[in-house]
């Protein structure tokens, strides 16, 4: 049945009825609404499952602006764009493909129509497309050029050939030429080929502070969070209409010493003392509303807040409450008694908040939910639009690793279940949104109010991404006096977020085949691709930074062995191993004879430089300036500009280079259970049994030579 408010159409078209559901080509949900094509005003197309990123207003073509034949050429424009398979779409010769375009390109496209509807009647063009010479809407181009940027001016371009290619179907007709044969939207626009990502990376000090920030929330703060909730829960949903008298009730309340008064928290108080100075006292500190919930009075009754201090039995009520706050009986927030220490900015240690209340663990719901976002983009390297359609539950193992499932819906028609490797916080941050969010089953998702026991409910279509990092940065720097914690400035969007991990990614040894695993790039697996190339290319900010943390990591570790080989303890085995131990033999020598201590000793060693890559099956002492017993390179066309091992063609048990230390045997004997297991087998063809028993000896030499 067609909306009470949808408008009749004033000009019928040629080739769709007024009362033609304009949703035909897509799966629809029960129950909701289809508009049909006669609704003049917009097209509400909340049938169809929309992303959970988008709001629902967001979900609707609109075609407010849009008057007489120009309303019914956007509704025809539209009505094609969805169904691009309809029966008189194909009998009139317009062959497009099957899938019907997004809803949000859609939108884009109405938008771009009413643009250039307005331009047309502020120049006196007729409404006749017909009418029109292709200068006219290379003056439009020309116009929208001015103000628009070179990528935006592609899609005004896409939407003028649209009005000719759908011209069969239009009613009244369309442009009768193309107005640039022969010439990409690019090439129009003069937009040049571009296969840079243009996303920019955060900054390497923004990045560490806003990822620390966010674990500390979700780990460290979080968990007193989630009891506080839980306690204001509990006290709301305990509280009963009651017709006991107030005096009784405070009476009963201060008879068990456990009970405590809620003081308003500190900054609070501040507020209140800004907006009324001189009046801040202990009657303004007691949170008197949530004091009544405490005593088992349900919150619309506020009754100790509607009754004044006239009456008697309430004056003597209000004046128990605060000889008992004197009496050191007031309890900031009032929902815990303890609070995770922190060390603040002055060297100070103490609770990272004053005290929780109702009205602060909705706030403090609100900045976890966005650490949570905050973790899940930053360590994950999926979209927006991926995080958002995370539901309840979605924690799996995907091939013996942690993972968490979600809806794929870039470039995939399909739309399907995919899997994202992830590390252990990544996970616990995902089961702390879920903890705090109201949604049935989405876990990111916001309060917006109306629930039951003064609980609220939780909507997608409310919670924006970039607002709640945004928010979540400014909450942190506005308490970080308390918390201890502070972001530097810099921009930071949820896009951002997926382009800077890549790039650190990037910096493994052989990390595109996984990167683009990771990213769900729609490439060849086995290739490096355009797609992953531009999220990983370096970054100057964070190239120094890199560099002289791969160096710390690596020199902490070569004084973990030069500390082994000072006790007397083996280093490793190998014939790296022997290399080193010489090095160490001339950094200890030459410390002696400077009668240094420890300290002369590990300047020694840095200086020294000795060249060493750590690695979980070895460690590689390949020297760039003398690489000679690397098996690595043996009989191999090294790639032009190439320095250093090729790391796949690594063979520990046989390189000159190679250093196995004693983290790596329990890899080197699980591999060789591996093998034996293998061989075991009965119906192994023998030349693939022979390949393994070869493995399985160098198996067997390495961890004979590291035991012996």
């Amino acid at each position: 049945m067609r909306d009470s408010l949808a408008a009749v159409a004033p000009l019928p078209s040629s080739l769709f009825a007024d009362d033609e559901p304009v949703l035909q080509s897509q799966p629809l949900i029960d129950g909701v609404e289809v508009p049909l094509f006669g609704r003049t005003d917009m097209w509400s197309c909340v049938a169809t499952r929309k992303p959970a990123n988008v709001s629902t207003s967001a979900w609707r073509a609109h075609f407010a602006g849009l008057e007489g034949v120009w309303n019914l050429r956007a509704r025809e424009v539209a009505m094609v764009l969805l169904n691009p398979r309809h029966p008189a779409v194909l009998a009139a010769g317009i062959n497009r493909r099957a899938r019907p375009a997004s809803v949000s390109t859609v939108c884009q496209t109405m938008f771009l129509l009413r643009h250039l509807a307005a331009w047309a009647a502020q120049r006196g063009l007729p409404a006749d497309l017909a009418q029109w010479q292709d200068d006219d809407m290379r003056a439009w181009i020309d116009h929208r050029r001015g103000e628009a940027s070179a990528s935006r001016v592609v899609s005004y371009v896409s939407v003028a050939r649209l009005l000719h290619q759908l011209s069969p179907v239009l009613t009244g007709g369309g442009l009768t030429r193309d107005p640039w044969p022969g010439q990409s939207a690019r090439q129009v626009a003069e937009l040049p080929p571009d296969r840079a990502v243009r996303t920019p990376n955060i900054d390497p000090q923004v990045w560490h502070a806003l990822v620390k920030a966010a674990w500390t929330y979700v780990h460290t703060f979080g968990p007193d969070i989630l009891r506080a909730r839980a306690r204001a829960i509990q006290v709301e949903q305990a509280a009963v209409k009651t017709a006991a008298g107030l005096e009784d009730l405070v009476d009963q309340y201060l008879a068990d010493p456990n009970n405590t008064i809620p003081l308003h928290p500190p900054r609070y108080l501040a507020y209140c003392e800004r907006h009324q100075p001189g009046h801040l006292g202990t009657e303004l500190e007691v949170n008197w509303s949530f004091l009544g919930v405490l005593m088992g009075i349900r919150r619309e009754q506020r009754a100790l807040t509607t009754i004044t201090g006239y009456r008697s039995h309430v004056t003597r009520a209000r004046a128990k409450i605060l000889q008992a706050v004197r009496e050191g009986r007031g309890r900031s927030g009032g929902l815990l008694d303890s609070y995770a220490l922190v060390t603040r900015p002055d060297g100070s240690t103490g609770p990272w908040h004053p005290g929780l209340s109702p009205r602060g663990v909705r706030e403090e719901c609100v900045t976890l939910r966005g650490a949570c976002y905050v973790m899940v983009a930053a360590l994950s390297m999926m979209r927006d639009s991926e995080i958002r359609e995370i539901t309840r539950g979605s924690i799996v193992q995907y091939y013996g690793a942690p993972a968490v499932t979600s809806m794929k819906r870039k470039h995939d028609p399909n739309q399907p279940r995919e899997h994202w490797w992830i590390i252990e916080p990544v996970a616990e941050a995902i089961a702390v949104a879920a903890a705090i969010s109201r949604h049935a089953n989405l876990v990111f998702s916001s309060d917006v109010g109306g629930g039951v026991n003064g609980e609220s409910v939780d909507t997608e279509a409310n919670f924006k991404s970039g607002q709640a990092v945004n928010r979540f940065i400014e909450r942190i720097n506005r308490r970080s006096d308390f918390t201890g914690l502070t972001i530097p400035e810099g921009h930071v969007a949820p896009h951002m977020f997926r382009k800077t991990m890549a790039m650190l990614t990037a910096t493994e040894p052989s990390a595109e085949i996984a990167l683009g695993l990771q990213l769900k790039h729609a490439a060849t697996r086995a290739l490096a691709n355009r797609s992953t190339q531009g999220y990983t290319a370096t970054d100057t900010a964070w190239a120094k930074l890199l560099d002289s943390a791969v160096d710390d990591i690596r020199f902490t570790r070569l004084r973990e062995f030069y500390d082994d080989y000072h006790s007397g303890k083996a280093i490793g085995f190998g014939p790296g191993a022997e290399r080193m131990t010489a090095a160490f033999d001339t950094v200890r020598r030459t410390a002696q004879a400077r009668q240094g201590d420890a300290r002369v000793e590990y300047d020694i060693l840095r200086k020294t430089r000795i060249s060493i890559r750590l690695g979980k099956l070895n460690h590689c002492m390949f020297d760039e300036n003398s690489p000679t017993g690397a098996k690595c390179l043996e009989n191999v066309i090294v790639p032009e500009g190439h320095r250093g091992p090729l790391i796949d063609r690594c063979q520990p048990g046989r390189c000159a280079n190679s250093v196995i230390g004693r983290e790596h045997l329990p890899i080197w004997k699980a591999e060789q259970n591996s093998l034996l297991a293998l061989l075991d087998q009965p119906k192994i063809a023998p030349c693939r049994r022979t390949a393994l028993q070869h493995q399985l000896d160098d198996v067997k030499a390495v961890i004979r030579k590291a035991e012996s």
